[in-house]
């Protein structure tokens, strides 16, 4: 596994993944810790940095990167819905849920997305409240703020 810190607007991003795909991207770098058999990336993860700089720079809403997120099965297939919120949209974690065909799995679902290791990429800041509200972010309310008002579906 290889990993990086990578500078953001949102501050450091810790950025780790292997030959088959991105395996996490954490907000928190102080909350996750490199494990002692990682080795610090040289140009492996150069892809994903230039993509997060173009996201962060307005220039990019999709990513186009191998992911590898590392799940329960529910967990993977609430993950590739959040991949179907397009960008600067919303979904509340019912309409998440009603896309699964499971909408009684409403706590199951927000469960999942946060143990989503990828964010920003696998994009569960996009999703909110029944009422709008912002609710519920590993990153940080600040954060998800700040990433749903980059994209434009938060107007203050």
């Amino acid at each position: 596994m290889f990993y990086c810190y990578h500078p953001s607007p949102l501050g450091p991003l810790l950025v780790a993944g292997d030959e088959q795909g991105l395996r996490l991207l954490y907000m928190d770098v102080h909350a996750h810790q490199v494990q002692a058999h990682w080795c610090q990336a040289t140009n492996e993860l150069d892809e994903v940095r230039r993509q997060l700089d173009e996201y962060f720079a307005r220039k990019r809403e999709v990513f186009d990167l191998p992911l590898a997120p590392v799940g329960t099965p529910f967990q993977q297939q609430v993950w590739q819905a959040l991949l179907m919120i397009p960008y600067g949209r919303t979904w509340s974690y019912g309409e998440q849920a009603r896309h699964l065909e499971n909408p009684k799995a409403i706590r199951a679902v927000g469960t999942a997305n946060g143990a989503n290791p990828i964010s920003i990429i696998i994009p569960c800041h996009r999703v909110v409240g029944s009422d709008g509200t912002l609710v519920g972010y590993g990153g940080g309310i600040e954060n998800k703020l700040k990433l749903l008002e980059l994209e434009g579906s938060w107007l203050i």
